[in-house]
């Protein structure tokens, strides 16, 4: 299995219809719509908050706006936090802005007030008009495509978006069609590209600037190596555990049994070759324990990749799992190994759930690997009550990823992960 497959399964995936390259371009140009439907959602949001802005900018040149500055610098940095939190979910990380200023001098001096109300002006308008242009193109898709089964409903001599000639019968309605399928090809091919520049604004604007940004990797950088070695710590008490309480226990009984059945060889052969029997078979079974130990610390089926390995987990979920991975490059073995630890965790906890499905999504994401894992259980899931998701954003930490848990009580329970997909 590549890492360009998606399928559902409750065992191994079957190859898909469509070639790997497709596939890729499709999922891409359908992640490109939902982003450009959110970057719409907040040029709107952008739109009201400008017009707000520029009215209590006229109300100031008679004083009483100045009352309702601050006011409006709350407004201001909650729609810029939002756009943060939409490009940070899509293309790069960034951080949310504090608290605005609370006065009006400390406003103009401050460089990211500015940048925020660049931000706004340029995502008001230019990142409307790029949102309206990508929504409008998949629109234009479904009416051209579907256009043959209702012309005889729009009227004679009608024609749907750019057909400016009048349509009689079925032929004309066809090449209406065939249209259709070339704006498709269009949005696959411009849909990221449409996507990454109505994100370009406040990719560049809402960054935060440079002392800003170093505080915040410093005590970033500080955070997940607390984390790192809390994960090493538990990974060696764990492996401690195991060894002591199986392998070790298995070996001091197969001594024993080793001692006893030299005392008894001269004196009863039968009872010194059932104990021998007894010795061996502790002995396989320590065996056994120590090969578990091992594949624990980095799970041999990850040599065939991160796919397969997924694929796998699906295959002896307690409920029935779909699987949708697109990976077409290999990440490092240790964020493999994350990453598997995060879907087989999340996955056997939907055993606990009352679960009747569960889904994996897997993608290559600029330079990012993110996993997302959904069931339809009960909800409820809480890492503060001891259970595995400590361990999931342990390991997450100490690759300076991203964890995100959504599961109010009735369901359904969504995992989301971002790993940096790095040495």
């Amino acid at each position: 299995m590549t890492g360009d497959q998606a399928a559902s399964v409750r065992g191994p995936a079957p190859q898909g219809r469509l070639g790997p390259l497709v596939a890729r371009r499709l999922r891409r140009a359908v992640d490109a719509l939902e982003q450009v439907l959110a970057g719409l959602a907040t040029g709107v949001l952008a739109l009201l908050v400008l017009v707000v802005v520029l009215a209590v900018a006229a109300l100031c040149l008679v004083g009483v706006g100045l009352l309702l500055v601050p006011a409006v610098l709350r407004l201001l940095r909650g729609v810029a936090n939002r756009e943060r939190g939409r490009i940070s979910a899509w293309h790069r990380p960034l951080p949310p802005g504090g608290a605005p200023p609370a006065s009006v001098r400390a406003a103009a001096s401050d460089p990211v007030v500015r940048r925020e109300l660049g931000w706004l002006a340029l995502h008001a308008t230019f990142g409307v008009a790029i949102g309206l242009v990508g929504l409008t193109l998949p629109l234009w898709v479904v009416q051209d495509v579907t256009y043959p089964l209702w012309y005889r409903f729009a009227g004679p001599g009608s024609a749907p978006s750019l057909v400016f000639v009048p349509v009689h019968g079925l032929g004309g309605a066809l090449l209406v069609a065939a249209l259709g399928l070339v704006f498709l090809v269009l949005f696959v091919l411009l849909g990221p590209g449409i996507a990454r520049l109505q994100s370009w604004p406040g990719a560049t604007l809402l960054a935060p600037l440079g002392a800003a940004d170093l505080s915040r990797r410093v005590a970033e950088l500080v955070t997940t190596r607390a984390a790192a070695l809390d994960a090493h710590a538990a990974e060696l008490r764990r492996i401690e555990r195991s060894l002591h309480d199986g392998s070790q226990n298995r070996l001091v009984a197969a001594n024993v049994l080793i001692g006893a059945a030299r005392r008894a060889v001269s004196r009863d052969p039968a009872t010194a070759d059932e104990l021998l029997e007894k010795a061996q078979t502790a002995t396989e079974q320590a065996l056994a324990e120590l090969r578990s130990v091992v594949r624990g610390i980095l799970p041999a089926v990850l040599d065939r990749g991160l796919a397969e390995a997924i694929a796998g987990v699906a295959a002896g979920s307690p409920v029935d799992c779909t699987v949708d991975v697109d990976l077409p490059t290999r990440c490092a073995a240790s964020v493999e190994a994350t990453a598997y630890f995060v879907v087989a965790e999340a996955v056997s906890n939907t055993r606990h759930s009352g679960a009747r499905s569960a889904q994996v999504t897997a993608r290559q994401v600029a330079g990012e690997l993110r996993l997302r894992i959904s069931d339809d259980g009960h909800g409820g899931a809480d890492e503060r009550a001891g259970s595995g998701l400590t361990g999931i954003r342990r390991r997450v930490d100490a690759h300076d990823g991203r964890f995100a848990l959504s599961s109010p009580v009735g369901g359904p329970t969504v995992l989301e992960v971002q790993l940096p997909c790095g040495s």
